[in-house]
C-alpha cells in the first residue's frame, strides 16, 4: 500500500509521537490512583524510565504501545511494508531495549510489571491484574 501523506508530513507526524503520558500510560495511572495506591512517574535514576514506580514497594509498571514494542497481538504484528528493513531493525531493537532493562530492574531488586496497550480493557482484569502485582 503506498502511502498518501507526503514524507514530509509523515516525518512530523512520526515525530509528535509522545513517549510521556500517552493514553494508555493516563488511563493505568488513572485507575492505580483511585485503587489508592500513590506512585512517581518516570524516574530517570531506574533503568527505562519506568512510566508509573511504587517505591515503597520497589515496583515499577511500564506501558507499553504494542506497535512500538513489538507486542504479539493484532496491534503489535502489523509491520509497515514501506521501509520494511528499517521498520524491523527499529523495533526488534526496541525489544531487545526492553529485556535488557527489565533485567537491570531485576538486578538490582525491582519487581516489574508491563502492561500493553491491548490490554486495557476490560478495566476488571486490569483492576485484578494491578492488584495482584501490587498487592
Amino acid at each position: 500500500m503506498t502511502d498518501h501523506i507526503s514524507k514530509e508530513r509523515r516525518s512530523a507526524n512520526m515525530r509528535a509521537v509522545g513517549a510521556r503520558n500517552t493514553k494508555p500510560e493516563i488511563t493505568v495511572r488513572r485507575l492505580a490512583h483511585q485503587m489508592g495506591y500513590r506512585f512517581r512517574l518516570h524516574r530517570a535514576d531506574l533503568p527505562g524510565k519506568p512510566d508509573l514506580t511504587f517505591p515503597k514497594r520497589r515496583a515499577v509498571i511500564f506501558v507499553h504501545g504494542c506497535f512500538w514494542h513489538g507486542h504479539d497481538c493484532k496491534r503489535g504484528t502489523p509491520k509497515p511494508k514501506n521501509n520494511a528493513d528499517f521498520w524491523a531493525t527499529k523495533l526488534a531493537r526496541n525489544v531487545e531495549r526492553d529485556r535488557r532493562q527489565l533485567a537491570l530492574l531485576e538486578l538490582s531488586g525491582w519487581r516489574a510489571l508491563v502492561v500493553w496497550e491491548c490490554e486495557l480493557k476490560p478495566e476488571a482484569a486490569l483492576k485484578a491484574r494491578l492488584v495482584g502485582f501490587l498487592g
